[in-house]
């Protein structure tokens, strides 16, 4: 499984079947992202919210890739009826895909659609392919249950926000990353805008000092997980 960060929530995913998933895909007017929407494709979209900074190019991407995008029952309805493909979920429902196993988990934010209509409730995500279980929070505070998450899956990578203001800043990130206890912990949603700036590097240093492993991204860099 190679795991691609495009900056701020949004990421891809290339399994070693060839196939392609796509996370919180805002990449099109994502100031820090190194490509836009145009040039990526994707079998699989996964939504975790359906704010216009995550839900971002999924309509132009899913019809012209013919993409299942996958995320909550009322986000679904929404982009039903903009002809897309999708399969709908909630919280705490998994399901088995052709790539492997999808899990949405709480979280706390809000998920209002770019034009005010209910998006449904925010989610994060597990997904277990490849031998890898991968954890993406989504956009979230702290909350206690991540930690009954970390006791019931052995997470590999967890995917987290640091960039405070409408997400979890860096100490409450540690904190999530304590009670999840994931192999590596890879920072996520900040400095894409002033309000949302912090220290990757700040995160990094104070996990160590908890023993935890902490991988910082390049906006646009893939790794080999």
């Amino acid at each position: 499984m190679k795991l691609r960060y495009f900056g701020h929530s949004a990421c891809g995913i290339t399994l070693d079947s060839g196939l392609r998933i796509l996370i919180d895909p805002f990449l099109t007017g994502n100031p820090v992202s190194p490509v836009k929407g145009s040039e990526v494709e994707a079998e699989y979209i996964i939504l975790t919210h359906a704010h216009g900074d995550h839900v971002g190019d999924t309509i132009e991407i899913a019809k012209r890739c013919n993409s299942t995008v996958i995320c909550n029952f009322e986000l679904g309805n929404i982009l039903a009826e903009e002809g897309l493909k999708v399969h709908q979920m909630h919280i705490g429902g998994a399901y088995n895909f052709e790539f492997g196993r999808l899990k949405l988990t709480i979280a706390h934010h809000g998920s209002a659609y770019v034009d005010g209509r209910y998006g449904g409730v925010p989610a994060g995500i597990i997904l277990v392919a490849d031998g890898i279980t991968f954890y993406h929070t989504g956009d979230t505070g702290l909350f206690y249950d991540m930690k009954l998450i970390g006791e019931i899956n052995r997470i590999d990578y967890m995917m987290l926000p640091i960039g405070d203001n409408f997400t979890m800043g860096i100490d409450d990130a540690v904190i999530a990353v304590e009670f999840v206890n994931p192999g590596v912990a890879i920072p996520i949603h900040y400095n894409t805008f002033p309000v949302i700036e912090n220290d990757p590097d700040e995160f990094r240093r104070k996990l160590e000092s908890v023993n935890k492993k902490c991988r910082i991204l390049a906006f646009g860099e893939e790794i080999q997980l």
